[in-house]
């Protein structure tokens, strides 16, 4: 077996980055209602890919959710309000950025904007513009769970470009993140509506490009309803979304939905399912489902604590008749004094298509999540 890196300096600096000490809230406010908000994003984690024959292990930046800095300007506007984001991501070496041939760091790029968005939000709705998320964003991730921290409906955050191997041991197989999408929508530069909230429910619609990609002249538009509410004091939250990109006629469309649902016990019950129609030559269409059961309680007096296990499985990706399976484990502990997650997850992955029986795929990720 291999390492990138020694566990016990990577420990250390998990734990240096845990050790910063809460921030209080960085808000300035004018006269006038308005507001400028700055905030942010610190999650490293150590992360530990078995391909069945050897084990590469990294601290990286966690895709699950990346480090980021951002402001958030918020200002009255008549009976509307006006509002701006700047987000972006902060460029350090990722968890997509690494596989078993070694590190493609690219540092910052355009590519780490993920928000330069204006709108305008009244009685009548919610009008945006810029780069910010298309209507189908999160359809596939309705959530309630606490450990979706660190478990959630894509299960490739912290391997995406690690290969799988054949029964030989050749590096011949497609990419973890290729073999298990889930389908959800995206960001773009795009104008996007939302209707007011209407007894639980909001719709919404988008047209946009990615102006962030070199080459891609493709349009993308979607919908997507969303609903959440409570019942009996147990928490609800469901959405469905329709994407589309369109390669000068020749279309790929996606349908994508989510539902969750918290009772007050602290126990969490996740689904969600998606599936794909692609009209280019050769291209599979791929669909899946996944499952998660969660639980969550204040065990320890120092933040609540959530636990969980989740299942997916899908179908036709990369080739028609090819068969995908992933489960794992993941608790996340909340660490108050410091506004901090910690977690730890366990996942596993099995793929087989036409071609071959590919070896099984594990990865341990321990991280820890602090904002501002």
């Amino acid at each position: 077996m291999t390492s990138n890196l020694k566990i016990t300096t990577a420990v250390a600096l998990l734990a240096a980055s845990t050790a910063i000490p809460a921030a209080a809230e960085l808000k300035y406010e004018n006269n006038s209602g308005g507001y400028v908000l700055i905030y942010g994003q610190l999650n490293p984690a150590i992360i530990s890919v078995d391909d069945g024959e050897q084990t590469e292990t990294n601290l990286l930046d966690n895709d699950l959710s990346r480090s980021r800095v951002g402001l958030r300007l918020m200002q009255p506007f008549g009976a509307n309000e006006f509002g701006f984001r700047f987000e972006t991501g902060l460029g350090l070496p990722n968890s997509t950025e690494v596989d078993q041939n070694g590190s493609f760091y690219s540092g910052w790029s355009r590519e780490d904007l993920r928000h330069v968005d204006f709108w305008l939000e009244g009685d009548w709705g919610r009008f945006s513009a810029g780069q910010g998320s298309m209507a189908s964003d999160g359809a596939a991730e309705a959530d309630l769970s606490y450990v979706g921290t660190a478990l959630y409906s894509f299960l490739a955050d912290s391997n995406n470009s690690f290969i799988f191997r054949d029964p030989a041991g050749v590096l011949s197989g497609p990419t973890v993140g290729g073999i298990t999408d889930s389908f959800d929508g995206s960001r773009r530069a795009r104008v996007r509506y939302d209707t007011p909230e209407f007894s639980g429910f909001t719709a919404s619609v988008a047209w946009g490009q990615n102006v962030l990609t070199s080459g891609d002249d493709r349009d993308y538009y979607d919908a997507a309803l969303r609903y959440a509410n409570e019942f009996g004091g147990a928490d609800f939250s469901a959405a469905v979304g329709y994407q589309v990109r369109d390669d000068d006629g020749t279309k790929r469309s996606d349908v994508v939905g989510s539902a969750s649902v918290l009772l007050q016990s602290g126990l969490s019950f996740t689904v969600a399912s998606g599936s794909r129609d692609d009209d280019a030559a050769g291209a599979s269409d791929p669909s899946y489902y996944y499952a998660k059961v969660g639980y969550e309680g204040d065990w320890f007096s120092f933040g609540k604590t959530g636990v969980g296990v989740h299942y997916y499985d899908g179908s036709d990706f990369n080739l028609d008749g090819s068969s995908t399976t992933g489960w794992g484990v993941g608790a996340v502990q909340k660490v108050e004094s410091i506004n901090t997650d910690v977690y730890l997850t366990y996942q596993e992955y099995e793929y087989e298509d036409s071609v071959a029986n590919y070896q099984d795929l594990s990865t341990w990720v321990l991280g820890a999540k602090w904002q501002f």
